[in-house]
């Protein structure tokens, strides 16, 4: 007697599909009148999973597995209708010749074949339909959801700051998760901090994306450029298939009908900011960035950034004052980076070997969210705590749970009060050490070959304001400032 496998799947469309326990109960009569054995550890089934691709069929995959292997226990893989094992022809076809080496079968109780080339060729077809429904229930799918992106409909999972309570209902607001969009956009646009300066104070603050993970630049970037926030949709704006972000002439942006969170006017005053910072005009790539001094050099006769650029017969970067070049400013003050970098380095190693240092603190006033966010967290706790009490009074933990719980909410409460004392200081501290252990970390970086210019730069930028270059008297003047 032979022994089978069997595969149920029901696919993400459920359309004229049977449930998997109809596809089941079909599948065990089948065996029982052909006098096929069947064990209930090698049923495979799979619910809400497109065929196209089986690597992304886990018990598929399973299955094929114990198939390939030298001692398979089974011969013969049923299935309700070929559709189910596969709807590509192109993988139905390797994965069927791979199970043929192994002398087992697949078999479609609903589309019986006969032997021979004919009923290989009837095998064929089949799959060649079933493929050709799947792309064009994939159109019409496409078609559908279109029309309801340029109505304003919401089609995806809801951005932090939103939830969907009920399947087919409007996206919701999570007052918690927008008041942490509300202090993203206002530190972004009010306060001038940047997407990484962002990510590290709500990181700091303890605050997660919505999936749960510490924030990142990218994580920032895409709030501070998602549309839905001012009440708008998005839609059609990734490929699905390769993640990659499609031309912006394939996306539907409408009117939503959901509820905003940041007014029209504040969302589209950060996407002013980030088009000037991140894509200005004639934005050179990175592969091209030309040094890592750019944007730093300024002339002392007229304060213009001097630009770095090739010259003829020279292997070394020459800055020449950009206002110079265009025959605005009077003075020449080119140099070149084999003179510029050594004078550079060597006042950075000076403020190192020292531990003094000169600078200006780039002051931020304050905004009313940092400690609201912070008083937020501590009543959160409050919560938890009266929680874990309770659960300590109704019996559900022991006294040892209790405390233990109890001692690491009393460690975070502690942390967020000094932070929300450290938020209400007024005086400005001495950070000479701070900024002095943030010079020695940019010179490691800096001196470090395997570093890109791009990075460079930007470590440059976080400590330095401005160098300042006078040829005439030989004068380099480096302006620091603390953030």
């Amino acid at each position: 007697m032979r022994t089978a496998a069997l595969y149920i799947r029901v696919s993400t469309d459920k359309q004229e599909e049977l449930s998997p326990d109809a596809q089941k109960r079909l599948l065990i009569e089948y065996a029982e009148k052909h006098g096929i054995l069947i064990s209930e550890q090698y049923i495979f089934m799979e619910g809400g999973i497109s065929g196209k691709k089986a690597d992304k069929r886990p018990k598929f995959q399973q299955m094929i597995g114990l198939a390939k292997s030298k001692n398979h226990p089974f011969d013969v893989i049923l299935v309700w209708k070929f559709s189910r094992f596969a709807r590509n022809q192109e993988e139905s076809i390797v994965y069927k010749s791979l199970l043929k080496q192994n002398n087992i079968d697949v078999i479609s109780i609903s589309e019986p074949l006969i032997d021979g080339p004919f009923g290989s060729l009837i095998e064929r077809i089949i799959e060649w339909m079933d493929e050709y429904y799947s792309i064009r229930l994939a159109g019409e799918v496409y078609r559908g959801m279109t029309e309801k992106a340029l109505k304003g409909g919401y089609q995806a999972s809801p951005p932090l700051g939103y939830k969907i309570v009920h399947a087919g209902e409007l996206p919701e607001i999570v007052p918690g998760e927008a008041e942490i969009v509300k202090t993203i956009f206002q530190k972004y646009v009010v306060e001038g901090l940047t997407l990484f300066q962002i990510a590290r104070y709500l990181n700091a603050l303890g605050f997660k994306t919505k999936q749960g993970k510490n924030f990142e630049r990218r994580s920032v970037e895409y709030i501070i450029q998602n549309p839905m926030y001012k009440g708008y949709i998005r839609w059609n704006r990734v490929n699905n298939a390769t993640k990659e972000i499609k031309d912006e002439s394939e996306w539907i942006t409408e009117k939503g009908q959901h509820e905003q969170i940041i007014s029209e006017e504040l969302f589209d005053q950060a996407q002013k900011k980030f088009t000037t910072e991140c894509t200005p005009s004639k934005a050179r790539p990175v592969t091209e960035y030309k040094h890592w001094l750019s944007g730093l050099i300024k002339c002392s006769n007229c304060g213009r950034s001097m630009t770095a650029s090739k010259v003829k017969q020279s292997r070394f970067m020459h800055f020449t004052c950009n206002g110079y070049t265009k025959g605005k400013c009077p003075v020449c003050n080119s140099v070149s980076e084999n003179q510029l970098i050594p004078a550079i380095l060597g006042v950075l190693q000076k403020v190192i070997s020292s531990g003094e240092v000169e600078y200006t603190v780039a002051k931020r006033v304050t905004n009313s969210s940092d400690t609201y966010l912070l008083e937020q967290q501590l009543l959160r706790l409050d919560e938890k705590y009266k929680r874990i009490k309770a659960a300590y009074i109704n019996g559900i933990d022991t006294l040892k749970e209790y405390k233990h719980n109890k001692e690491l909410i009393q460690k975070e409460s502690d942390s967020l009060n000094n932070q929300l004392k450290e938020l209400k200081k007024t005086m400005v501290q001495d950070n000479n050490q701070e900024m002095v252990n943030r010079i020695n970390s940019v010179y490691k970086l800096i001196t470090d070959d395997k570093i890109d210019n791009l990075t460079k730069n930007a470590s440059m930028k976080s400590i330095i304001e401005k160098i300042v270059f006078n040829k005439k008297e030989g004068l380099l003047d480096v302006f620091f400032y603390y953030d």
